[in-house]
């Protein structure tokens, strides 16, 4: 897919809300050009490997509309583009004069480094399983680390389920996906300290069909209680009439009889600190991870909706005094990218 097959308009879901935008275009570093003026908005091109309604991009495809919304950034996008397409697409927005090109290279890691260092005057915010590099100073990366909402969904998980034996879907186990797993399956266990887990990964980030197909066959070995933390996870609870627990975005009002809490990441954070260092002239390799925090806004456990009064008080008073001590920085949930087993 090339950039004349992007869109710039609203997606195909009403959820992702199309807005305008405009702000500075500005140095990076030494290495760019000159502050541009104030009127200028800031070039943004988005590079996806999955449509932009699949969870962990929407997140960063709705935070670049709210950025075009309020007339930060100008915001262009590719979703669907294969990895070995995608150092191609990362050229051509390049050539195209976008100052910062936002995405997710975690499938071609070493070929995209080498366009970044091809293109020194360009900022890059991508999504990666490794960390900057001093070396390619205009190169951030990111991740999203909401284990500190993942363990407070997980508290919910234990404390619902009735058979003690939860299932969990995955796409691939890498470290993004694995610090949410293993942060969910500590929540649980402060409910339910002899709790069991079921652990699968589908081998896909987009693939419904399989997913649910995994988490029948979880459900036919015990499991009343789903991590769903890819899509079609929930569909295969609501059909089997067990619970479900979401990840990353809220589908709730999708599944308002399943998922019984969710844990959230919000882009934006991560997004703006980046736009506002192109504006200055700051931008530098980093990493932006820890924008995915709960203390900094990145995360949050979605509002319980049509699970009000259903979860043990035992569940919302931890869930409660754990929420105020992340914030205040009292209370640390672990980081661990270690794959994760079935009990």
């Amino acid at each position: 897919m090339t950039p004349t097959k992007t869109r710039a308009r609203m997606s195909r879901r009403q959820f992702l809300l199309s807005c305008a935008a405009g702000a500075l275009t500005v140095s990076l570093g030494a290495t760019l050009p000159h502050q541009a003026a104030a009127a200028d908005p800031i070039k943004v091109a988005g590079i996806y490997t999955v449509p932009v309604e699949q969870q962990w991009v929407s997140r960063i495809h709705v935070a670049a509309l709210a950025a075009k919304d309020r007339g930060d950034i100008t915001y262009m996008f590719s979703e669907n583009t294969s990895n070995t397409d995608y150092p191609r697409v990362m050229r051509e927005y390049a050539e195209q004069g976008h100052k910062l090109i936002i995405g997710e290279i975690f499938g071609v890691e070493a070929e995209a480094r080498e366009v970044v260092a091809d293109y020194p005057d360009v900022a890059f915010l991508m999504g990666s399983s490794f960390k900057e590099d001093p070396a390619l100073p205009n190169l951030a990366v990111f991740d999203n680390y909401i284990q500190d909402a993942s363990y407070l969904s997980g508290i919910v998980a234990g404390a619902m389920s009735e058979s003690g034996n939860i299932g969990m879907v995955g796409g691939f186990p890498i470290p993004e996906v694995n610090r949410l797993m293993h942060a969910f399956m500590a929540g649980a266990r402060e409910m339910n300290p002899d709790i069991t887990f079921q652990v699968s990964f589908i081998g896909s980030w987009f693939d419904p069909p399989k997913a649910k197909e995994t988490a029948f066959a979880m459900i036919e070995n015990g499991a009343d209680m789903l991590y769903a933390e890819r899509f079609g996870v929930s569909d295969a609870a609501k059909e089997k009439g067990v619970l479900a627990i979401g990840n990353v975005i809220d589908t709730q009002g999708d599944y308002p009889d399943t998922v019984a809490a969710s844990a959230l990441w919000h882009f934006e954070p991560t997004l703006n600190a980046a736009i506002a260092k192109v504006r200055d002239g700051s931008f530098t390799a980093a990493d932006y991870g820890v924008y995915s925090f709960m203390k900094e806004g990145g995360a949050s456990l979605a509002p319980f909706g049509t699970f009000e009064g259903k979860i043990p008080q035992k569940a919302l008073d931890l869930i409660a005094s754990r929420t105020a001590a992340i914030k205040d920085g009292s209370y640390e949930v672990e980081i661990n990218d270690a794959e994760p087993a079935s009990s």
